[in-house]
């Protein structure tokens, strides 16, 4: 973790109370905002204030500047593709040269998702650069890979968000991506972004070497026969700073040691899949078991890192190399679902493969680590059973979380497309492509906006989760362009 304090580390009680009160209706509100005082002086006087929610109410508005609203709400009036790229200039933020409340300094203009999220998110970025990189954004594109690897070079790793209450986990590793996507080969700056990804690699894979046969350690597990592979993880068990009353109240009806279950949330949030039955015993989020189980997708995407600093050609090439053959060796004995034919996640704690079928299993082909036997019964799976009238399912459970059914999301859909299209399945990609503009087209068609999520079952904005849906929105944004430039698709107008 960073040396920074938490808004948790600073105002402890003040936070606990305001979140646990519902002073404010989204917990991310206070945890952005600015104090308009020294952080001991506000704790003096918190510690004298009178009790009830109204004085609590008037203490936080006498001493915080509170965050608005971010962009991204208001109709368009453009049309759909136009308006994507109107909206870049909306979304992008200047330099911020030093951090000030919660937010961590960022040195290169970026943008953010939209909505309450006001920051850099980590594997959000890459989608919104899809996007980016179709319209010309370049600099923007560019500014995002410097600001990433300036949070690498300083913490070890990409930060979940750009927040000191998000420095104890990251999320989906796909720096290397990005760097993939934008390296103009010039020596210095391709050599920075090579030591970065190497750096972020051994921020994953720390305690790997201690880690014995059976036993877990941060984000690495060791299976009985010796095999390695990568788990989502939180230093921290306790309550996130942004979701604080949530996290208490799911601890509360859990029936477990309440540090154990909001580390597992915290790993949730670290996987981007927050939340989903993919971490799950059942359907209820009290049954969270996000660090037993090593993902899939996290597996792909950490063999992609692998392969892609051995294809540097440096003189640690045969050495990741080696790294990424192992782990493909470890996928294809732990993470393939022989019988369904697909792969799947894999319970490390009761050693077996987690059976259910999720547009997860599409990542291995977006990194190359299927054969083609295995890409072609994970196609044909995935048009049997996870292809919706509107895009891709998520997974196949509805449980109200919003990682689950009916939903779809924008990043989910780019990576079932592009590893499809890898492995020769170029019309089955195209019409979740083309599924998938057609929701967000009909949607932006009756309200003028984008958003974070969709119902792929009846085209229109998704639900559930911890918070309303968000409007904006970087990554949909990035994806839905990039499908539209791609296939030539025209949006459906009213």
């Amino acid at each position: 973790m960073g040396a920074e304090p938490s808004p948790a580390d600073l105002y402890g009680p003040l936070l606990a109370k305001v979140q646990e009160r519902a002073i404010l209706p989204d917990g991310k509100t206070f945890v952005d905002a600015l104090p308009r005082r020294p952080v001991a002086d506000i704790m003096r006087d918190f510690a004298a204030l009178p009790a009830g929610d109204a004085a609590l109410r008037a203490f936080i508005a006498a001493n915080f500047d509170l965050p608005t609203q971010g962009t991204g709400a208001s109709p368009a009036v453009l049309p759909l593709r136009a308006h994507i790229r109107a909206l870049w200039k909306e979304l992008a933020r200047a330099p911020e040269q030093a951090a000030s409340g919660s937010a961590l300094a960022v040195q290169h203009r970026h943008v953010v998702p939209g909505g309450r999220f006001r920051e850099i998110y980590y594997w959000d970025s890459f989608f919104t650069m899809l996007g980016l990189v179709r319209d010309g954004e370049l600099e923007l594109a560019n500014g995002i890979v410097d600001a990433m690897t300036d949070l690498i070079e300083a913490h070890g790793h990409v930060p979940n968000g750009t927040r000191t209450y998000y420095l104890g986990r990251s999320q989906p590793p796909l720096f290397h991506m990005m760097v993939e996507l934008l390296d103009d080969g010039r020596s210095n700056v391709a050599a920075r972004r090579l030591s970065a990804m190497k750096r972020e690699h051994a921020w994953w894979m720390a305690g790997a070497g201690e880690v014995e046969p059976g036993r877990s350690g941060a984000r690495v597990a060791r299976l009985a026969d010796g095999d390695l592979l990568n788990r989502y993880w939180d230093p921290r068990d306790t309550p996130r700073d942004e979701s604080w009353r949530e996290d208490v109240a799911t601890a509360a009806a859990s029936g477990r040691p309440v540090g154990e279950v909001y580390r597992d949330l915290r790993a949730g949030a670290e996987s981007g899949w927050d939340f989903s039955s993919r971490w799950l015993d059942g359907d209820a989020l009290p049954s969270i078991r996000t660090t037993a189980i090593a993902p899939v997708d996290l597996n792909a995407f950490l063999f992609g890192l692998e392969t892609a600093i051995a294809a540097s050609g440096d003189g640690d090439a045969e050495h990741y190399a080696g790294l990424a053959r192992e782990r493909r060796a470890a996928m294809n004995r732990h993470l393939w679902h022989a019988e369904g034919g697909y792969f799947a996640d894999f319970d490390v704690e009761r050693a077996r493969l987690r059976p259910p079928l999720t547009a997860a299993a599409l990542a291995p082909l977006l990194v190359g680590a299927a054969t083609q036997e295995q890409a072609d019964s994970t196609a044909a799976a995935v048009a049997e059973r996870l292809l919706a009238p509107g895009g891709l399912h998520t997974t196949l459970a509805a449980t109200g979380q919003q990682w689950d059914r009916p939903n779809g999301w924008a990043p989910l859909q780019w990576i079932a497309v592009a590893g499809l299209k890898r492995y020769g399945h170029d019309a089955l990609a195209r019409d979740i492509a083309a599924r998938w503009v057609d929701t967000v087209g009909t949607t932006f068609a009756r309200t003028g906006l984008l958003f974070e999520k969709y119902d792929v079952e009846q085209a229109g904005v998704g639900g559930g989760g911890e918070y309303a849906t968000q409007t904006g929105f970087g990554w949909t944004n990035g994806v839905t362009a990039d499908f539209i430039d791609r296939y030539d698709l025209s949006p459906p107008r009213e």
